[in-house]
């Protein structure tokens, strides 16, 4: 095939990709997806995430409140719920029935209301109203996991930190970074590739081509800005 029809072939997929250098091993497939998206994706971990926040425990409240909802809902109901408890110490003395009523619409409202009570009075008499930075402290506070964790350091306070969901794991597996389905055995096979400092940012463009492009069911390959080097591409010609 010429490379005229190759071009063609790759429809809206950037010509100028099938000039560029193809990593064949993990580490270089890595670097290069992080400098691709961030081209793609522009912008800090912080500028990136599209829960709204104007501190690390806005952050971890709305991290917590996003379990199995959306951004755009957790976004309705945090600045009422932000206006009335504005830090942990008043979250912490809230009347749980307040806080069912404000975080209704994100589900699960009764579990989500515990957690973030647990969750405040630790912050408030274990760590003096400050959000911890350590993975481990954050962990230990109740209804944070690993995630969110890593969410709060990476994007709150420019730590590192690499939050793994369903659509970081999809594409790390499909460019061959791990063959890992545990998100802690994914974070471990990546940290190593990404320097410490993006960590978080390329999480959040992994997410935001997860959700654009490298879908689930149906995958755009052929207007992936990674698809010349991706093992998983179904693009003829790359």
């Amino acid at each position: 095939m010429s490379r005229v029809r190759k071009l063609r072939r790759l429809g809206p997929l950037r010509s100028a990709s099938v000039q560029r250098r193809r990593p064949r091993s993990p580490g270089g497939r890595a670097r290069e997806a992080a400098r691709r998206l961030a081209e793609e994706y522009p912008g800090t971990a912080a500028e990136l995430c599209a829960l709204r926040f104007e501190s690390p425990f806005q952050l971890l409240v709305a991290t917590i409140l996003s379990a199995q909802t959306t951004d755009e809902r957790v976004n309705s109901v945090t600045p009422a719920l932000f206006a009335r408890y504005p830090g942990p110490a008043e979250l912490a003395a809230a009347d749980p029935a307040e806080v069912e009523q404000l975080i209704y619409p994100t589900g699960f409202f009764r579990q989500k209301t515990k957690s973030l009570l647990g969750m405040a009075r630790m912050v408030h008499e274990d760590h003096g109203g400050a959000v911890p930075t350590s993975l481990l402290a954050l962990t230990r506070l109740p209804g944070v996991g690993r995630k969110t964790a890593n969410v709060v350091r990476s994007v709150g306070m420019g730590q590192p930190g690499l939050p793994v969901d369903t659509h970081v794991g999809r594409l790390a597996r499909r460019l061959g970074l791990t063959a890992e389905v545990d998100p802690v055995a994914v974070e471990r096979d990546l940290n190593p590739m990404v320097a410490a400092g993006e960590r978080g940012a390329l999480s959040l463009r992994l997410i935001l081509h997860g959700r654009a492009v490298c879908t689930s069911r149906r995958p755009h390959c052929e207007r992936c800005v990674l698809a010349d080097f991706c093992p998983s591409a179904t693009v003829a010609g790359t």
